[in-house]
């Protein structure tokens, strides 16, 4: 059944926001071989040794970012097909602008579970603008040592890692980006200080 409406912008905005996600995600490298390599890095406090201390928990998170970021923004895209207006018939003062049910919930339109979904992709973009348009993606830090390594005219005996996580605001806990060494590669494809 095809509906004569036309496409809600607000909810056009909303699924092309999630399909960017999805595409985004689908074209980011896994982290599973990553995470791999830095495992070998914990040390015995449960940590690895960086400035930024990452947990194990941390590095599942790593390790499953991708897949779960792709299997909630799908969950969203299938949403968005479900909660979507349509007319819900009957008399109106206004041809114009019809009176529009949820065709899924039957909910006037905007139903409540796109107006939460919405309000959560919004309100996100929202406090971006908060901060005067500065959104701290990440930043760097160096190995415990301070050391960079390598050798005076010769390259590193290490490979640099360098693991990019979404900066938190001091004291909320672990998310910083951090930089290590390793056997793994680099997620960059380059070696040097970040």
């Amino acid at each position: 059944m095809k509906s004569d409406l036309p496409e809600d912008l607000q909810r056009q905005r909303l699924r092309e926001r999630l399909e960017s996600v999805v595409t985004r995600a689908r074209k980011a490298t896994s982290w599973r071989d990553a995470t791999a390599s830095l495992r070998s890095l914990v040390n015995r406090e449960g940590v690895v040794p960086i400035r930024t201390r990452l947990t194990g928990e941390d590095l599942d998170f790593l390790e499953e970012a991708r897949e779960d970021l792709l299997d909630f923004a799908t969950l969203g895209v299938r949403l968005l097909d479900l909660h979507q207006p349509r007319d819900a018939g009957g008399i109106t003062s206004d041809a114009a602008h019809p009176i529009l049910r949820c065709r899924s919930c039957m909910w006037r339109w905007p139903c409540p579970t796109f107006r939460a979904m919405s309000e959560t992709f919004d309100g996100a973009r929202e406090r971006a603008d908060d901060l005067d348009g500065h959104v701290p993606v990440s930043r760097c830090v160096t190995p415990d040592d301070g050391e960079p390594g390598g050798e005076p005219g010769g390259e590193s005996p290490h490979v640099q890692v360098t693991v990019m996580v979404p900066a938190q605001p001091e004291g909320e806990g672990y998310g910083a980006p951090f930089t290590g060494t390793g056997g793994g590669g680099s997620r960059s494809g380059s070696r040097g200080r970040c």
